[in-house]
């Protein structure tokens, strides 16, 4: 199985079909999925015709993927996945960073350690010159590992959402990071 990133204490590493039941237990955990889709069970046809064809999708400019299950390192328990995507097939420089973890990996910094490991991998090895990110405004604890991974509230946005859920009536919030501010903030720190 190749590794597409390593940090202290994760595997990221790209999916197979064998992941389905993985992906079926953490969709189907109502908590995980209540900022996504108010935590509204997903059946194993959606998981093996949508959700699994999306995570091995690979992206032209990278021939690579956007999507990474992501294992504790020391145990190889899987504890969700890292999206971090490019916008357009065909260039790197605009991605979308993300993540789903199970409960059982909540609290422990598994997020933000992912998140701050692709941003760097992103501005290092893979062209990127803006990170995005996106959540519900009333999700306080995506929202902290966001600002924890270097990235900057940019607005709140409301709309008609295809499903109400408990808090979508505040809308969500945008949150980036360019390449000059990363290179800034790491600049700074070193000083």
């Amino acid at each position: 199985m190749s590794h597409f990133l390593e940090t202290d204490r994760l595997v990221l590493r790209a999916f197979t079909t064998a992941d389905i039941d993985h992906l079926l237990a953490l969709d189907n955990d109502p908590e995980v999925m209540r900022f996504i889709n108010g935590g509204s069970p997903t059946s194993r046809e959606a998981i093996e015709t949508r959700t699994l064809p999306r995570l091995l999708h690979d992206y032209p400019c990278w021939r690579t993927r956007g999507y990474w299950a992501a294992q504790e390192k020391s145990t190889g328990t899987f504890l969700g996945w890292f999206e971090f995507r490019p916008l357009e097939e065909d260039s790197p420089a605009v991605v979308e960073l993300g993540y789903r973890l199970n409960q059982a990996a909540w609290g422990h910094g598994y997020a933000t350690e992912g998140s701050q490991a692709l941003v760097h991998k992103g501005f290092t090895d893979l062209e990127v010159e803006r990170v995005t990110a996106n959540t519900m405004a009333v999700n306080t604890r995506s929202r902290r590992v966001v600002e924890k991974s270097g990235l900057s509230f940019i607005r709140n946005r409301t709309g008609d959402w295809p499903e109400q859920i408990e808090g979508s009536e505040h809308g969500e919030v945008e949150y980036e990071l360019s390449r000059t501010e990363w290179e800034r903030s790491r600049q700074t720190s070193a000083a």
